[in-house]
C-alpha cells in the first residue's frame, strides 16, 4: 500500500470514488426511477402570469372622479410549448365558448367571410367608404385624394406635402388616412405590416391569403372556413405580439360570469388559457366632458412598432384623444408579472418569483365637474330651442327665440377663471359616451358615432371637439381687440356716440342686434355700455374711426384700420397655440388672402356636401364630373360677379 502514500494516487483514488457514486446515482435516476421522473417532468412546467396596470385616475379642481377603473376579467391566451394540433383545437373551443356566451371578441384579423362564403379584406373596404364619404372617384390613388383635398381646402401649392398635412391638421382640423412620407392609404401600410408578418405576397386576393393562413397554422382542412377562421383571429392576436411572444394574448376583455366559470371548470382542457383579473377603465359621468378626457382604443398596425418598443403589448389599449392620449405615459402604469409553476392539468403549484403591478399617476384638472354639467345642459337646451323657436328657460330668466334654426345642431361653451386663465368648463355638442371605447369599441357603435353627411362641414360629429377643433369666427368676443386698439389709438371710453342701428357699407347693411330683430337702438352708449351691450354700431365707429350717425371722423390721435386691430390681435395671442393639453386648431389672423381662401372652402364645402340638392343626379355620381363644375363655380368668387351673371352661368353649365 506504498503507493496511496504518493499525494497524486491519493487525488486519483479520490476521483475515482466520486465518479463510483456518480455513476451509481445517474444508473438509479436513469434506470431505476426513469419512468418516475420523466412522469413527474411531464407533469410541472413554469409559465409567466402577466397582470395588467391599472391606469392613473382623472379628477377634477376639487377631486371628484372623471376617469377611474373597474374591476374585470379578461380571457388570454398563451401557446408555451404546445404542438400546432392542440393550439388549434383550444383555440376553436374557446371562441366558441366566448360567442356562445356574448362576449366581446378581440377580433383583428383583416380578412372577412361573407355569408356567401366570399372574402374580402378589411382595408380595401375601408379606403373605398372613406372616398366614398369624401365624394372621391372609387379608384383614387393615395396621392390623388392628398392632392384634391389640398385644392378644396386652398391649401397654397407652394407648401411641400408636410407643411400642406400640418395646415390640414390644424387648421381645418382635416386628417386623411393617408402617410404623407410615402404616399399611402394609411389602411395599406397596416396590409403590408400583416402580410409581412406571415411573409405573404402583398397582391394575393383576400381568398388566397386565407388559404395561405390555413395552411401555415396548420389547420384541419376537415373544419369548415369559419371555423378556421375563428382559430386564425386567436393565432393572429398571438402572432402580433412579434418579439414579445413571451407575453400572453389577449382574446376577449369583461367576458361574463359564465365564461369564467366554465373554463375554470374545464381548466384541463384550456391549458393555454387563463382567466385575469384586470382593471378596465370607467367613466362614471357618461358624456360629461368627453372631449376633454377623451377616449380609449387599441394599438393599430402603423402604432405597433413605436409601442412595443415603449414596452407595451400589441393588445394593450392606449389614449388617442383628449386627456387620455396628452398623457399617456403619466396615466399608464407598469404591469406585473408572476412566475408560476403549474402542473399538468395547469394549475398553479408554486410561485417562483413576483412583480406586483405599479399603478398610473393620479391626475388633476382644472375643471369643475358640477359647473361642466351645468355648461353641457345649457348648450344642449339652448341648440333645441334655437331649432324650434323655444324658450331658452334658466334661475336668470328666460328667452324666447325669434324664430327657427333647424340647422343649429353643433355648438360649444367654454367657461374660463378670468384671473389665472385656468379652464372651468368645456362643453362641445353633441357629445359621446367614451365607456364605449373602455375594451375596444364595436364597429356598429364607432359607425353610429360618424357624421351624419361626411361632405357636409357643418354636420355633427360627436368625436369632434367644436370648442378647440373648429376654426370660425369668434364673434363679439373680437370686440375686446378692437376696444384695445381704439384707446391706444386714443379713444376717450367714456366718450358717448350715437347708436344710429344699422351701417351701410357698399350694397350691404350690418346691423345692431335690436336693429336686425325690432328696428331699434341702444341710443346713446360709451365704451363699457357698449360692451355691456354688445352694441355692434359702436364698434363699427371705432373700428373705422367714424362716427357713421353724424358723418364726421372720430378725430383719434392714431388712425384706426386693419393693419393696427390685427396688430392688437396678434399681440393677444390669435393664431397662436394656448398652450392647452388636448388637441386643438390654430388659425392664424385674418387677411384678404385668407379671407379669399376661406370663402373660396366654405363655397367648395357647401356644393359638395349638399350636391344632391344642387346638381342633377348623372353630375352627382361622376365625381370627376362634380368636381370640375364645382372648381369652375368657387373660381368666380375671385370675380366677384353680380347675380345675373351668376345665373347665366350656372345655367350654361346645366344647373
Amino acid at each position: 500500500m506504498r503507493w496511496i502514500k504518493f499525494r497524486y494516487n491519493q487525488i486519483l483514488l479520490f476521483t475515482l470514488i466520486l465518479m463510483a457514486i456518480l455513476f451509481v446515482r445517474l444508473f438509479g435516476l436513469t434506470v431505476v426511477e426513469g419512468s418516475e421522473w420523466a412522469e413527474e417532468a411531464q407533469s410541472i412546467s413554469t409559465k409567466r402570469v402577466y397582470s395588467s396596470a391599472p391606469r392613473g385616475e382623472i379628477l377634477d379642481r376639487y377631486g371628484r372622479l372623471l376617469a377611474a377603473n373597474r374591476p374585470s376579467f379578461t380571457v388570454i391566451f398563451s401557446e408555451g410549448n404546445l404542438k400546432d394540433e392542440e393550439i388549434n383545437r383550444q383555440a376553436l373551443e374557446l371562441m366558441n365558448l366566448l360567442e356562445q356566451n356574448g362576449d366581446s371578441i378581440n377580433d383583428n384579423l383583416p380578412i372577412i367571410l361573407n355569408p356567401d362564403g366570399s372574402f374580402y379584406y378589411t382595408y380595401q373596404k375601408a379606403i373605398e367608404e372613406w372616398l366614398e364619404s369624401q365624394a372621391m372617384p372609387s379608384n383614387y390613388t393615395a396621392e390623388q385624394a392628398f392632392n384634391e383635398i389640398r385644392q378644396r381646402n386652398g391649401i397654397d401649392e407652394g407648401l411641400d406635402k408636410y407643411e400642406a398635412q400640418k395646415q390640414l391638421q390644424n387648421v381645418y382640423s382635416i386628417y386623411p388616412p393617408i402617410s404623407v412620407v410615402n404616399m399611402k392609404y394609411l389602411q395599406d401600410l397596416e396590409k403590408e405590416g400583416f402580410m409581412g408578418r406571415y411573409y405573404l405576397d402583398y397582391d394575393l386576393t383576400a381568398e388566397e391569403a386565407f388559404k395561405a393562413l390555413r395552411e401555415h397554422f396548420k389547420i384541419d382542412p376537415a373544419l369548415s372556413d369559419r371555423d378556421a377562421r375563428k382559430i386564425m383571429v386567436v393565432r393572429n392576436e398571438l402572432a402580433a405580439q412579434g418579439y414579445m411572444s413571451y407575453i400572453p394574448a389577449t382574446i376577449a376583455s369583461d367576458v361574463c360570469s359564465e365564461t369564467i366559470i366554465t373554463l375554470e371548470e374545464r381548466g384541463s382542457e384550456f391549458s393555454a388559457v387563463d382567466v385575469i383579473a384586470e382593471s378596465v377603465r370607467y367613466y362614471p359621468n357618461g358624456t360629461t366632458a368627453s372631449h376633454i378626457l377623451g377616449y380609449l382604443g387599441k394599438i393599430s398596425e402603423s402604432e405597433k412598432e413605436s409601442y412595443l418598443e415603449k414596452g407595451y403589448s400589441a393588445s394593450d389599449m392606449v389614449g388617442k384623444d383628449g386627456v387620455e392620449k396628452a398623457f399617456e405615459e403619466v396615466l399608464r402604469g407598469i404591469d406585473g408579472v408572476k412566475h408560476v409553476e403549474v402542473n399538468v392539468l395547469g394549475d398553479p403549484v408554486r410561485t417562483i418569483s413576483e412583480t406586483k403591478p405599479k399603478k398610473g399617476k393620479t391626475i388633476y384638472l382644472t375643471l369643475d365637474l358640477e359647473l361642466q354639467k351645468t355648461a353641457e345642459a345649457a348648450l344642449e337646451q339652448a341648440l333645441e330651442k334655437i331649432r324650434t323657436a323655444g324658450t331658452f328657460e334658466s334661475v336668470y330668466g328666460n328667452y324666447k327665440y325669434g324664430r327657427a334654426y333647424k340647422n343649429a345642431k353643433v355648438g360649444a361653451v367654454v367657461a374660463i377663471e378670468v384671473e389665472t386663465g385656468d379652464v372651468l368648463a368645456m362643453a362641445s355638442y353633441p357629445a359621446f359616451d367614451p365607456n364605449l371605447f373602455a375594451t375596444g369599441i364595436s364597429k356598429e357603435d364607432w359607425d353610429s358615432l360618424q357624421s351624419e353627411n361626411p361632405r357636409d362641414p357643418l354636420a355633427p360629429l360627436p368625436l369632434f371637439n367644436v370648442a378647440t377643433r373648429t376654426a370660425v369666427q369668434p364673434g363679439s368676443t373680437f370686440k375686446m381687440v378692437t376696444a384695445t386698439a381704439a384707446l391706444e389709438s386714443g379713444l376717450d371710453p367714456k366718450r358717448e356716440l350715437r347708436d344710429g342701428g344699422a351701417v351701410r357699407s357698399g350694397n350691404r347693411t350690418y346691423g345692431c342686434i335690436l336693429w336686425n330683430m325690432y328696428g331699434g337702438n341702444h341710443g346713446y352708449l360709451d365704451l363699457y355700455e357698449a360692451i355691456e351691450v354688445s352694441c355692434n354700431y359702436y364698434f363699427f365707429d371705432i373700428a373705422t374711426g367714424r362716427d357713421f350717425y353724424r358723418g364726421t371722423s372720430l378725430g383719434l390721435k392714431e388712425r384706426m384700420d386693419i393693419e393696427k386691430i390685427t396688430h392688437y390681435a396678434e399681440q393677444y395671442g390669435l393664431g397662436l397655440p394656448t398652450g392647452i393639453e388636448i388637441t386643438e386648431t390654430v388659425v392664424p389672423v385674418p387677411s384678404e388672402e385668407r379671407k379669399m381662401s376661406a370663402r373660396k372652402n366654405y363655397l367648395r364645402n357647401v356644393l359638395i356636401g349638399r350636391a344632391e340638392m344642387y346638381f342633377d343626379k348623372e353630375t352627382v355620381e361622376d365625381k370627376e364630373l362634380l368636381m370640375e363644375q364645382i372648381n369652375t363655380i368657387v373660381s368666380w368668387t375671385e370675380e366677384n360677379p353680380s347675380r345675373n351673371t351668376i345665373l347665366e352661368r350656372l345655367k350654361k353649365l346645366g344647373i
